[in-house]
């Protein structure tokens, strides 16, 4: 089976023509392709309208009928119905993401319609490997942009702001007996207070939070935290090094250490200073 593709090539000002290239191994179920069949036989005599409708009746029967998606969306997209033939060329792109003609349809429509962030969105999606690149390229100088910024953009984008520590000097206060002290890659920051068996959080705004007192806690001190967002806390009045998850749960991790002190991570090894015995314990996380 050819895959036909509806171009928007003029004929005589009086039509456009189909084009054939190899098609995909996907076979339809029988009464797809009939409906499909009719409604290439319909485009051909130049009756749209009962073309679509044998295109959409084929993807009622076969949802994931990409030859037919692109086909109505070509005759919508030709018909200058814009919103419509870009819904369709969408539907394509969340079936089958690296059918980039669709992908490049949907940046020119977006564009068309104002849409020009969409339409970068969609150019970035586009690799330097595919058959529509140079027509990429093309749209993107049109909104003034090329194919490199635009996927630079893209990757920056989809990368979330972490809020930043003030880099300014300053000074966070009302912390009774302050002892360890660690950070989050959302430029939180943890304190251990001695006295009060409590850890605060203080957020990158300023604001200052108790983020942990529990009982488990008895003269916290030292504190590190790894790169999945685990605090670890040396307990010095009792001896253990206890870890609290990124969701706040509290759990002894190590017992019977001898006035626990400095904390230390490298990789998956937790480093812990004991004063009691005047030794540096190592323990695989």
């Amino acid at each position: 089976m050819k895959k036909l593709l509806i171009t928007l090539c003029l004929l005589a000002n009086t039509g456009f023509a189909l084009c054939a290239e190899p098609a995909m191994p996907y076979e339809p179920p029988t009464e797809a392709k009939l409906e499909y069949n009719r409604g290439i036989d319909f485009y051909k005599i130049g009756q749209y309208d009962r073309a679509m409708a044998s295109f959409r009746q084929a993807i009622n029967l076969d949802p994931n009928y990409i030859d037919a998606y692109y086909n109505l969306g070509s005759i919508l997209e030709y018909l200058k119905q814009d919103e419509a033939a870009l819904a369709v060329f969408k539907q394509i792109i969340v079936r089958k993401p690296d059918d980039y003609e669709s992908v490049y349809k949907a940046a020119n429509l977006s564009s068309r319609l104002g849409q020009q962030d969409k339409a970068k969105t969609y150019l970035s999606l586009i690799p330097p490997e595919s058959g529509v690149y140079a027509k990429a390229q093309k749209l993107a100088s049109s909104l003034n942009t090329d194919m490199q910024t635009v996927k630079t953009e893209q990757v920056k984008a989809q990368q979330p702001d972490k809020p930043n520590i003030e880099q300014t000097n300053g000074m966070y206060n009302d912390i009774a007996s302050p002892t360890g002290i660690t950070s989050d890659s959302n430029g939180n920051i943890y304190v251990a207070c001695f006295s009060d068996n409590m850890i605060y959080k203080i957020t990158p705004d300023g604001k200052k939070i108790i983020f942990i007192k529990d009982a488990k806690l008895n003269g916290p001190i030292g504190m590190v935290s790894d790169s999945a967002g685990n605090i670890y806390v040396s307990n010095y009045n009792n001896n253990n090094v206890v870890k609290i998850s990124a969701n706040g749960a509290i759990s002894v991790l190590i017992s019977n250490i001898q006035k626990p002190y400095g904390l230390h991570i490298n990789g998956d090894l937790l480093f812990v200073s004991s004063q009691g015995s005047n030794s540096v314990l190592r323990y695989k996380l």
